[in-house]
């Protein structure tokens, strides 16, 4: 491109934006915040305690996990991925603010805070209420906050207005998803809502023990029993607290006959005991260890932890949506919603270089698969896409179907070349008879003399 015409068709959006457009689109967009109206608020207990941070962790690590919609064989099998608008919201973009990992975090964190989770196909190619044979283009995580026989009414974000708006659906187009954890996590008396509870009375206590107030008690050297006496004690505090108040670090005088105790001392109690027991019981029945959550858990308590609890978190979203947004016939014609994971992100390098080993030696797994494994560009070579074993010799070209078999596989079936007889020279001054009697040919009887 040209200097000309660079200059011609450059576009900056400071010099070239038009103010009066710019300020009617202000208004037409819709409605304007400070903060994002679609992100995923949680409980306000939930965000002032410490269980902010592990619905954080276990929604991450269940994000992590890629969602596809793919096409099964008669055994139900993979075969290959559907190119279709469902499996661009799990792979590249669910809707206009969220992209795919995203969206699947917010259906996540929305299950653990509100025990319900509905995952609203917001817009589809036909009218879901018509027709089954629709494909999902944008879809967006919900709360339910009302149950109806065959409708629920759900609080979803709205991009066209910019706030959150109620609608009510029917079940067969929402894909509703309980937490599987919902007896640990969201009942009334499960351990999380205890140990919620015991944070907030922990911070309670720790709020009054902060507020500043010194809770003096005053024993004044004369008995408080009529009006004036009760006035003139009255007078004597007010002075004491005018004296710490005015003064720079807090010092007042008091008369010698005059008693002070200060009340405000620790208080004991044995909610921090309680908290901690609550806190370890819940990792347990979370399957979370203090090492997963400080990132420094090993493969094996890793392992343990993805399979007992986030596949079973992650099977439950995807039965749900496969059994919403994939009718009858498109079931039975192998279309399929799975999830994959990587088997090698928690394994260290030197004992990746030995199961790559195992997979190709054995056949598994070709040259090409392992090496996009591990984020390395494919190779060129035909035979890195080969399931062979590269340590094995090259096996012989196959036979010519041309020849005989006899020829193919029998070496001692070969024809042999045709010896020729020696011609015996003729011996000057002997009779050819006798000459063939010396040479050890035979003659014929009637040839001779």
């Amino acid at each position: 491109m040209g200097v000309r015409n660079f200059i011609k068709h450059a576009w900056n959006v400071f010099t070239n934006w038009d103010e009066n457009y710019q300020q009617v689109q202000s208004y037409a967009a819709g409605a304007t915040f400070g903060v994002r109206p679609d992100r995923t608020r949680l409980n306000f207990s939930n965000e002032r305690s410490i269980i902010s941070s592990i619905l954080t962790r276990m929604s991450l690590d269940a994000a992590t996990i890629q969602l596809v919609h793919v096409r099964n064989d008669a055994d139900g099998r993979y075969l290959s991925d559907i190119q279709s608008g469902l499996n661009n919201c799990f792979t590249t973009q669910a809707n206009i603010d969220q992209f795919a990992q995203q969206f699947r975090q917010d259906v996540f964190m929305t299950m653990f805070d509100k025990g319900v989770v509905a995952i609203v196909p917001v817009e589809t190619t036909i009218n879901p209420i018509n027709s089954n044979a629709y494909d999902v283009v944008t879809m967006r995580a919900a709360e339910v906050v009302g149950w109806y026989p065959e409708h629920v009414r759900v609080m979803v974000y709205n991009e066209q207005k910019g706030y959150r708006q109620q609608v009510t659906l029917p079940k067969s187009m929402v894909a509703i998803v309980e937490n599987p954890l919902y007896q640990v996590m969201n009942e009334p008396s499960s351990t999380l809502q205890r140990l919620i509870r015991k944070l907030n009375m922990l911070d309670q206590v720790d709020e009054q023990s902060s507020s500043g107030k010194l809770d003096l008690i005053i024993q004044l050297p004369y008995v408080i029993k009529s009006e004036a006496r009760r006035e003139q004690a009255e007078q004597r505090r007010k002075d004491i607290e005018f004296q710490l108040k005015g003064s720079q670090y807090g010092i007042a005088y008091a008369d010698g006959t005059e008693k002070i105790t200060q009340l405000n001392r620790p208080a004991t109690n044995n909610l921090m005991d309680q908290i901690t027991y609550l806190t370890q019981m819940l990792y347990d029945q979370l399957g979370l260890t203090d090492t997963i959550m400080n990132g420094s858990a090993n493969e094996a308590t890793m392992n343990n932890y993805l399979v007992r609890t986030i596949e079973p978190i992650v099977t439950a979203v995807v039965e749900a949506m496969k059994a919403t947004f994939l009718s009858k016939t498109a079931r039975s014609q192998g279309q399929s919603i799975t999830f994959f994971r990587n088997p090698f992100s928690l394994v260290p390098m030197a004992d990746f270089a030995k199961i790559a080993d195992m997979l190709s030696r054995n056949e598994i797994a070709s040259a090409n698969d392992l090496r996009t494994s591990i984020g390395w560009k494919p190779s060129k070579d035909p035979k890195a896409d080969q399931l062979i074993n590269s340590n094995m010799p090259t096996p012989p070209p196959p036979p010519d179907s041309r020849m005989p078999l006899t020829q193919q596989y029998l070496p001692s079936a070969q024809p042999q070349p045709k010896q020729l007889t020696p011609v015996p020279r003729p011996v000057l001054g002997v009779h050819p008879a006798i000459q063939r009697q010396l040479t050890g040919a035979g003659g014929n009887s009637q040839n001779g003399t």
